[in-house]
């Protein structure tokens, strides 16, 4: 698995990439604001959301919608590094969507007491004094707004969705949605001035039922209308509230995707032609169009599609943008048999000379960022976002974008809901942190890295594995990381019998020092798979199989080995967290010596976990001169993680005692807390550092494991420290 690369060449390329990057403004977040911090008293260890996003006029204000609470939250975006906090208010109703005019947030609510029944009402918010004080009744439930260029008009999609319990969720289901029209003045609506506009007998899949979606203004005042479930867009006047003209969404067939829900990431198949089914849309101008395919009833395409105003296909992008989610490891392996990334929000600015359109990725929590040409747009970078992004407003004035997300995984200890903060500016992306390069025509994808090794022949050169997310196909993975995102430049199977050694949960990894691993499989007794080191040659092919000893299985769990390393031709194993002949806060650091085939054992202290379900253990090893240095942290997320550090204990310390007996307690130093890097990005501090290597000079090498995707961003840190070795 070495390079095909030289390391001259290597150094050209990463060079021009660099001059690249810095020669044009790029998006980099800047910080991440915890929605529960604007919950109501006593609320906020309540499910939280925030899913449609606007800004005040000034762009020093957020106003988000927050579904589960009821009420639109407000930040304060003075000092965009430093969001805080700008209160909430209830709705008396479950808000949808979110636009600023003027002094007022204008809010879509719905009120309904069932599907069967819609009913909704616009709130008018004051900005300034945070409360309400006007309100419109729409007739019907509500989903997107849009106010026009001229702040003199608001649409509001009426969607009355249906019910995907009742007869399996086919169309039609009445009432019909329509399009509400509301005069504005100075910010405020006329509500005696709503008019509908029929969206019925358009299209040929359910014309009685249009279920209008999202809704868009071009410069001419005229509104795009995405109707979903039918697969159609439907251009209208608002001067006359009629429908001016509308085409079909068409159908897509995809070829280099994953549809498969498998454990593991193949691009190799091909998706017959389905309808797009639109969620978001803008206009790019008074001409063009722009959709986000997300799909809801037996459509979605994974991608995104520019058309005329007539329909006409002007690009689309088909596997493209899921390819870039992949090589940032964002690819969400338990979608591939449903919609994938599903792109379902979208943002279109022109930031100076350049009109740029962002699109996001619901499944893979990323925003892709590409620039308008008027013809095929470019791919300019991908941004990592909190889980779920939902809605997204761009501020060109202060050269801000932010993004509401709307999944809140507190109930089980997860990330919370956040608002994410970018700011462009001059100088290179700082995500991805690592990419993967292509193999046989498609993106290699990966995700889950749980194991990190240093090639103990070239300095900078590492090998990765993946855990039992991707249990199909257990990955070693080739990573350059003297490139800027390092890169994942090959791929090797483990097999057994000539076959991929399903069902492996590798959380360890070493160099044989013969081209061959050692590879430490994580067991689970109810799961049947054994708690075992593993020897794979050059190939990836397993050439022994070591179980733990019987002596050490009385005690076991399913948190088993973590991490593994070699020194003086010995292999020590890091036991996460503690066994059940553990004493408290203990865990084991195993020795095998392959050669002899015996086995001992030391004690490790752990810190004392905080919080209700809160623990600690190990989650690396990596031997380096005269330590071994692990990884010690906790399952805290976020504002909760208080322990992400690397420690280290001597060599001369690891005397191993006989299993059965009593072991030796050790001591550790702490080398550095990790918690600081992982602020660094501007994101919430993730749980997962599963990985850490030393390279002969010292340098460490750190990454995080993103859990494939899986109630989780996707988002993997990878970075390198200096002198951690010393």
């Amino acid at each position: 698995m070495t390079s095909r690369f030289t390391p001259a060449l290597l150094a050209l390329l990463l060079a021009s990439s660099t001059l690249a990057a810095s020669a044009e403004p790029m998006f980099n977040r800047v910080a991440s604001f915890a929605v529960p911090g604007n919950a109501p008293e006593g609320q906020a260890t309540e499910t939280t959301s925030a899913e449609i996003i606007a800004a005040s006029e000034d762009g020093r204000t957020l106003v988000y919608s927050d579904s589960p609470l009821g009420g639109i939250g407000f930040v304060d975006l003075a000092d965009p590094r430093v969001p805080k906090g700008g209160g909430f208010l209830d709705m008396a109703g479950e808000p949808t969507s979110v636009t600023v005019v003027g002094g007022n947030a204008l809010v879509a609510v719905n009120t309904s007491e069932n599907r069967a029944n819609p009913s909704g009402r616009l709130g008018v918010v004051s900005m300034t004094t945070r409360q309400e004080t006007a309100s419109c009744d729409l007739g019907g439930q509500p989903d997107s707004v849009a106010v026009s260029p001229d702040r003199s008009m608001l649409a509001v999609a009426i969607e009355n969705e249906r019910d995907e319990d009742v007869n399996d969720g086919a169309l039609p289901q009445m009432p019909a949605g329509f399009l509400a029209l509301l005069p504005l003045r100075n910010g405020a609506p006329d509500c005696t001035g709503l008019r509908r506009v029929d969206m019925t007998g358009l299209g040929d899949i359910a014309p009685e039922d249009p279920e209008p979606e999202f809704v868009s203004f071009n410069a001419r005042g005229e509104i795009a209308v995405t109707l979903q479930e039918n697969n159609l867009v439907a251009i209208v006047d608002p001067k006359t509230a009629t429908v001016t003209g509308h085409f079909s969404a068409g159908t897509v067939a995809l070829e280099g995707v994953d549809a498969k829900d498998d454990g593991q990431i193949r691009p190799t198949d091909a998706i017959e032609a389905r309808p797009r089914e639109p969620d978001a849309v803008k206009w790019l101008d008074e001409n063009r169009l722009v959709t986000a395919n997300e799909g809801d009833w037996k459509g979605g395409t994974r991608g995104f599609t520019i058309f005329s105003r007539d329909g006409t296909v002007l690009f689309e992008s088909g596997a493209a943008f899921e390819h870039e989610a992949m090589r940032a490891g964002h690819y969400p392996d338990k979608r591939s048999d449903a919609k994938g990334i599903e792109p379902e929000g979208m943002e279109v600015a022109r930031f100076g000379d350049e009109q740029l359109i962002f699109v996001l990725a619901e499944r893979a929590s990323v925003v892709g960022v590409y620039r308008d040409t008027g013809a095929a747009p470019e791919f300019v970078q991908i941004l990592p976002t909190a889980i779920s992004p939902e809605g997204a407003i761009a501020i060109p004035s202060r050269n801000l974008l932010a993004v509401a997300n709307e999944a809140d995984l507190g109930e089980d200890g997860g990330a919370r809901s956040h608002v994410t903060i970018y700011e462009r500016a001059e100088g290179p992306a700082r995500y991805p942190e690592i990419v993967s390069g292509d193999k046989n025509g498609q993106p290699i994808g990966w995700g889950a890295l749980s194991a990190l090794s240093a090639d103990p022949q070239r300095d900078g050169f590492l090998h990765a594995a993946s855990d039992s997310v991707f249990k199909a196909a257990p990955t070693i993975y080739a990573i350059d990381a003297t490139q800027r995102p390092a890169r994942i430049t090959d791929t090797m199977i483990v097999t057994r019998g000539g076959q991929p050694a399903k069902g492996m949960d590798i959380e360890g990894l070493t160099s044989d020092g013969q081209g061959g691993f050692w590879l430490a499989n994580e067991g689970d007794a109810e799961k049947e798979v054994p708690h075992a080191l593993v020897h794979v040659n050059a190939q990836g092919a397993i050439e022994e199989e070591v179980p733990f000893p019987a002596a050490l299985l009385e005690g076991q769990t399913r948190f088993g080995a973590e991490g593994l390393a070699m020194a003086d031709g010995k292999l020590w194993v890091a036991v996460q967290r503690p066994w059940k002949d553990d004493p408290k806060n203990t865990t084991k650091l195993l020795s095998y010596d392959p050669a002899a085939k015996t086995w001992g054992a030391v004690r490790y202290p752990l810190e004392t976990a905080s919080g209700e379900g809160g623990w600690v253990g190990l989650s690396e090893i990596a031997i380096h001169g005269d330590h071994a240095y692990l990884i010690e942290r906790d399952n805290r997320v976020g504002e909760a993680a208080r322990l992400k550090s690397v420690t280290r204990v001597a060599l001369a310390d690891l005397k191993p005692a006989p299993l059965g007996g009593e072991l030796p307690t050790v001591r550790k130093e702490v080398v550095r807390d990790l918690r600081p890097d992982l602020a660094n990005s501007g994101g919430y501090i993730v749980d997962k550092v599963e990985g850490l290597a030393i390279d002969a000079q010292g340098r460490g090498y750190v990454v995080t494991d993103n859990d494939g995707t899986d109630d989780s961003s996707g988002e993997t840190h990878f970075w390198t420290v200096d002198g951690l070795a010393r």
